[in-house]
């Protein structure tokens, strides 16, 4: 399989047959370092990290010279820098990417207009009805190719199938700057000899409950008895794998778009200092933004947030996910993150914490809820505020924070 560092790669060649393979999933390269890359070619070529550069911050993206270290998104700096020393770190910079991002949704809906974004880098397409324009499936993949490369600047992988599940993961093993084609009729020989860790939604857990019944390859899972997966995972989700191990995905690209969001912001009366406080409050906040997504029966597609200084300096940060959620312990693990890449430390007047790119819930493509047990809990959460108030049920970590916020002034919420 392919791997994050580019090793294990595969491509098609020039002319491939693509028959039956209508779905497009395409991929930026590294986005953010690409980007970078663009702006400053200086830093072509060489291990580098995005991310603030303090210790206790995380890695937001890493160059793939950098990844053959072993440094990964969402890994502690200070991790990242012990594997690659010699790496260079770069701040991010999210409004640039998102400008880049709106360039690329622009190159794809000028060649089709069934676009699925599935996050700031990343889109299905279905060329089903534009190949009188432009060509056979590959010869449109090897198009947008060119065309991100010469208009943008940057590159991109591309997967091409006849599902979404095997189009993702023809894109990643693609990876960097390829393409793969797999056409209809070889859907299962493609599929049967990659690892179950290879299988788009299955995460590390899901992968370690499945290779401990001896489970390891999508021939395993296509083969294995009924009963032994309901048993591990349940019959929903085995029914769902074996049905993807067959081949089967029945997903449509969705065009349809969701521009909604849902959040809520803190302003302290008297400015914050102490970052364990301001953390705290990211959970609080984080817990309140999950509330009202259950209520709605929304999940958030992405995590963002909003640190106002004491000099009225706002800084935003932002994250997609690899997963839709709902789930305030998720929310404020990402909130988190994103406020330890802050490089200042200067006092804070708000904070805030918003979710984005909303979608039904249960519309996502997940295959193993990691967070199943915290999705009970909060659950249950909301089921005694129903029953009790909202003020009457909390976490133990926001009794202690809620009274140093009282020394802090009277807390002044907004959505």
């Amino acid at each position: 399989m392919g791997r994050g560092d580019g090793s294990g790669r595969m491509v098609s060649p020039a002319g491939a047959d693509d028959s039956g393979a209508s779905i497009l999933h395409v991929d930026m390269d590294a986005f953010y370092a690409a980007v970078e890359v663009f702006h400053d070619p200086s830093l072509k070529g060489i291990a580098l990290i995005i991310g603030a550069p303090d210790g206790r911050s995380v890695v937001t993206s890493a160059s793939y010279e950098a990844r053959k270290f072993g440094v990964r998104a969402a890994m502690p700096m200070s991790q990242a820098i012990r594997l690659c020393p010699h790496a260079k770190i770069v701040p991010p910079h999210f409004e640039r990417y998102r400008a880049v991002s709106q360039q690329i949704m622009t190159i794809f809906e000028s060649v089709t207009p069934m676009v699925e974004p599935l996050s700031i880098d990343e889109a299905f397409l279905d060329v089903r009805g534009v190949r009188r324009l432009w060509g056979s499936p590959g010869e449109i993949g090897a198009m947008l190719r060119r065309r991100v490369a010469d208009e943008v600047g940057i590159t991109c992988s591309v997967g091409v199938a006849a599902t979404k599940h095997v189009a993702k993961m023809a894109s990643t093993l693609a990876k960097p700057d390829g393409m793969l084609i797999v056409p209809a009729a070889a859907t299962q020989r493609f599929l049967d000899p990659r690892p179950v860790r290879a299988m788009w939604g299955v995460g590390p857990k899901a992968a370690e409950t499945l290779e401990s019944r001896g489970i390891r390859s999508i021939a395993d899972l296509r083969a294995a008895p009924a009963a032994v997966l309901e048993k591990a995972m349940g019959q929903k989700l085995a029914v769902r794998l074996q049905a993807l191990a067959h081949g089967n995905d029945t997903r449509e690209v969705e065009t349809t778009r969701i521009e909604k969001s849902i959040g809520h912001e803190h302003t302290f009366e008297h400015d914050v200092q102490d970052r364990e406080l301001l953390r705290a409050e990211l959970i609080r906040l984080s817990d309140r933004v999950a509330s009202r997504l259950r209520a709605a029966s929304w999940e958030a597609s992405g995590v963002a947030i909003k640190v106002r200084f004491s000099d009225f300096t706002t800084v935003n940060r932002s994250q997609s996910l690899t997963e839709p959620t709902s789930v305030g312990q998720r929310i404020a693990e990402i909130a988190r993150g994103l406020f330890d890449s802050v490089e200042r430390l200067d006092p804070v007047r708000l904070i805030g914490v918003r979710t984005e790119r909303l979608r039904p819930a249960g519309g996502g493509f997940a295959l193993w809820d990691d967070d199943a047990q915290w999705r009970s809990i909060e659950g249950a959460v909301d089921g005694a505020r129903a029953k009790f108030g909202t003020g009457m049920i909390t976490r133990a970590s926001h009794l202690s924070a809620g009274e140093d916020r009282e020394r802090s002034g009277r807390p002044r919420d907004s959505e």
